[in-house]
């Protein structure tokens, strides 16, 4: 544990907590009473307020959309399955900004909808709300779904035998068992949705501000680390709290349920109900995920002087945008690749450290340790960037500027994906094969190599992908650090939406179109070498 520890109290205890204690203590001591103060004020009231509730709504508006297509895929065999759920998971590992992007051109100003019907939704909370869901699709889908495929039928079909109907039989027998996954879905989408930056930043315009959104702007544009400081503070006791839940639902399941092979549950649709619920599914992906993909794809193509390759010509040049950029915009690609790669090995070696740690001890402190690790998904990313900015350009750690700052910061939202995912490989290891290698006279490293990795080898590829997905995307932190010379892409998409003219829109839609190609590449790689179904996202 000693490397993970190292890893997160550098890199993100510090900076964290030196952001709160630039915001609240002066020379005079800590100023506590800032707290009340900034939590009174009706601007800071309305932020906290529009956060909490558009979290709910986008929570309740996922679910009800998204569990008909969990049940489908948990239930239904059909053509193209596969190749579904993997489209259907692009939305999760595409870069928010991108997310935002792809719905600009949907709803925004010269959009898909405002070019057919006259009809504008970007800065409405409508568009906030439908990107969420679009995001967060993919969830409880395989949250929901990848468990409801492992349930036992017949548990449900002897009810019926005893005389329930299918209603009943389904909330007594059916609804109890998916109960704990549902609350860790909606969990998982409420703190992701809570803690929503790239989003609002581009869809909610001036009108609309979530706490994460707010925390940049105090930081970057108004320089108020006092309330930065507090709105980081509320963030994190709100996350801790929604990861406390999350921790007791997910124990829940996995100790209540036996599953079987999900090869057994599934079957071709049966009767007109049952495909025409296929149908709406399918219309749904098309609609809600294929849709503002597509048209993200069409606006990078369409240029002023007609479909053509234009806008990509223009990212090879640094004075096609005017002063937005140092170097082409071109150049971000390769500066994303290399950082995502390095962010990736770093993952790789904490995360795997931590989750095999993780393994072989137990007591509240090592459970404690595991909540930690989920952090860095839910606090502020803007108030680690800026954290980095202040506390890392001293030595030994004078790293303000140097290249390495990003791939750390990125990093640090790749650990704990890689924790939960090589996490229950490791732990159904049975312990009796490493003791059989000691026995045998193994060294411990010799066990590690011999017994552990064959068979979490598989889970280190699908960790790596996960991690350099997310590390491709890091936009949060990265908006601070990352130099004018050397952008990465989610940051150069954001400041090529940033400035007015055709031509920085359609740069910013050809990017956002390389970006995504990138992420749906790594994804559907993760789908040919995924290990199981077994209900993990």
């Amino acid at each position: 544990m000693a490397v993970p520890v190292a890893f997160f109290t550098v890199f993100f205890a510090y900076p964290v907590s030196a952001i709160v204690g630039r915001g609240l203590k002066t020379d005079e001591g800590w100023q506590f009473g800032r707290i009340g103060e900034v939590l009174s004020r009706p601007d800071i009231l309305d932020v906290l307020w529009f956060t909490t509730w558009q979290a709910l709504a986008s929570t309740a508006l996922t679910l009800l959309i998204a569990l008909p297509g969990a049940y489908v895929f948990a239930r239904f065999d059909f053509p193209g399955k596969q190749v579904l759920r993997a489209v259907v998971t692009v939305p999760f590992v595409l870069p928010t900004v991108v997310v935002g992007t792809a719905f600009l051109a949907l709803l925004g100003r010269g959009g898909f909808l405002d070019e057919l019907w006259g009809v504008r939704l970007d800065t409405t909370v409508w568009a906030i709300l439908l990107a969420h869901v679009f995001f967060n699709y993919a969830v409880v889908v395989r949250t929901v779904g990848g468990l409801w495929s492992q349930l036992d039928p017949r548990q449900e079909e002897a009810a019926r035998v005893l005389g329930a109907g299918r209603f009943a039989a389904w909330r007594r027998v059916t609804l109890p068992a998916l109960g704990p996954a549902v609350a860790a879905a909606a969990l998982m989408v409420f703190l992701f949705t809570f803690t929503s930056f790239g989003v609002v930043q581009i869809l909610g315009g001036p009108s609309y501000s979530t706490l994460e959104v707010e925390v940049y702007r105090q930081t970057a544009q108004l320089l108020d680390l006092p309330t930065a400081a507090v709105l980081t503070m509320v963030q994190f006791v709100a996350v801790g709290a929604i990861l406390a839940v999350h921790s007791v639902t997910v124990r829940r399941r996995e100790r209540a349920l036996k599953l079987v092979d999900p090869a057994q549950t599934s079957r071709r649709p049966r009767g007109a109900g049952q495909w025409a619920l296929l149908g709406g599914v399918l219309l749904t992906a098309l609609l809600l995920i294929l849709l503002p993909l597509g048209v993200l794809v069409e606006r990078s193509f369409d240029g002023p002087g007609g479909y053509g390759l234009g806008y990509y010509e223009a990212l090879q040049s640094a004075g096609g945008s005017g002063s937005t950029f140092l170097v082409p915009p071109l150049e971000a690609v390769g500066n994303s690749l290399r950082y995502a790669f390095v962010a990736t090995l770093i993952a790789l070696v904490v995360g795997g450290l931590a989750a095999a740690a993780l393994t072989r001890r137990a007591g509240p402190l090592v459970r404690g340790f595991d909540a930690l690790l989920m952090l860095p998904l839910g606090v502020s990313a803007v108030t680690v960037g800026f954290g980095f900015l202040i506390t890392l350009d001293e030595p030994p750690l004078d790293l303000r500027t140097s290249w390495i700052l990003v791939p750390l910061a990125q990093a640090l939202v790749g650990v704990p994906f890689v924790v939960r995912t090589m996490l229950p490989v490791l732990r159904a290891v049975d312990d009796r094969l490493r003791e059989a290698a000691a026995v045998l006279g193994a060294s411990p490293l010799r066990a590690w190599r011999e017994v552990d990795l064959p068979l979490v080898r598989r889970a280190v590829l699908v960790a790596a992908g996960f991690a350099f997905a997310v590390s491709l995307g890091e936009f949060g932190a990265t908006v601070f650090i990352a130099r004018p010379d050397n952008p990465t892409l989610p940051v150069a998409v954001a400041r090529l939406l940033g400035r007015s003219g055709e031509l920085n829109y359609g740069q910013a839609m050809a990017l956002s179109t390389i970006l995504m190609l990138v992420c749906a590449v790594s994804l559907l790689l993760l789908e040919r070498i995924r290990t199981d179904r077994s209900g993990e996202f």
